[in-house]
């Protein structure tokens, strides 16, 4: 992520806030929703049983709900 330099303003109670080029901010959203894919990857990966089933016997239990 190429960063340029964010400006800081204060709000009227004097909070701290930052300002971001679009740019910016969409490559942080991205870089966040990867790292969170990547998260639940790992997650799913760790509570893997090894179980499976063919997708033909999924879609006839789907149906049967």
């Amino acid at each position: 992520m190429n960063q340029g330099k964010p400006q800081f303003i204060k709000d009227t109670a004097g909070k701290q806030l930052v300002i971001l080029s679009k740019k910016e901010y969409d490559a942080i959203i991205d870089e966040l929703e990867e790292a969170e894919d990547v998260r639940l990857y790992d997650d799913a990966k760790k509570n893997d049983s090894g179980e499976r089933i063919l997708f033909t016997d999924y879609l006839k239990q789907r149906q049967e709900k």
